[in-house]
């Protein structure tokens, strides 16, 4: 029997950078962002906020860009500070490079299931699908779509009752799926 699950964010990530005015190390994304131009090229940041003195940082987005390379419906989204663009800019691995910044996902998602009483069966193959790149232990997944303590989950790997072609230590932020054997 094949279930999905799904980690579905419910909310904007916070940014992790140390704020140099409190010493705070979270930002909230304002949802607004900045484009200056400099004759021909382009310069564009989005605008967040600590989360404890209201700082605000700019983390760029775009740097010295020529016009005529950005994508108009682009441009466009950056100048009406579409809320839909949030998102994407802050999961961009380019923009958290250039900013060194990370995403704090505590609280940010959440995991859809058919829930614990469908998996009574011998045998349980499940798909967990990300709708974003959030990096969650595969441990915890499994222990919270199953009603199970982490420990449990743990031996249940050890057993060999808990199978994965991918490894389900560490953090994981792709599909994969796993087989549970009662």
């Amino acid at each position: 029997m094949l279930k999905t699950w799904a980690v579905v964010p419910t909310c904007l990530p916070l940014v992790r950078r140390r704020c140099h005015a409190c010493d705070s190390e979270r930002f909230g994304a304002s949802g607004k962002f900045r484009v200056n131009a400099h004759h021909k090229l382009i310069d564009a940041w989005l605008l967040a906020l600590c989360t404890v003195c209201e700082e605000t940082i700019k983390l760029t987005v775009l740097e010295r860009v020529k016009v005529r390379s950005i994508r108009p419906e682009l441009l466009d989204r950056l100048h009406n500070n579409d809320p839909g663009l949030v998102p994407e800019v802050l999961q961009d691995p380019a923009v958290q490079r250039r900013n060194r910044i990370t995403l704090d996902w505590d609280g940010a998602w959440r995991l859809d299931t058919d829930g614990p009483d469908d998996l009574d069966h011998e045998v349980v193959d499940v798909s967990v699908r990300f709708a974003a790149r959030i990096p969650v232990r595969p441990v915890r997944l499994i222990a919270d779509g199953c009603g199970l303590s982490r420990g449990e989950v743990e031996r249940l790997l050890l057993t060999g009752k808990l199978v994965s072609a991918v490894r389900l230590s560490g953090k994981l932020s792709g599909d994969f799926t796993f087989t549970l054997k009662r």
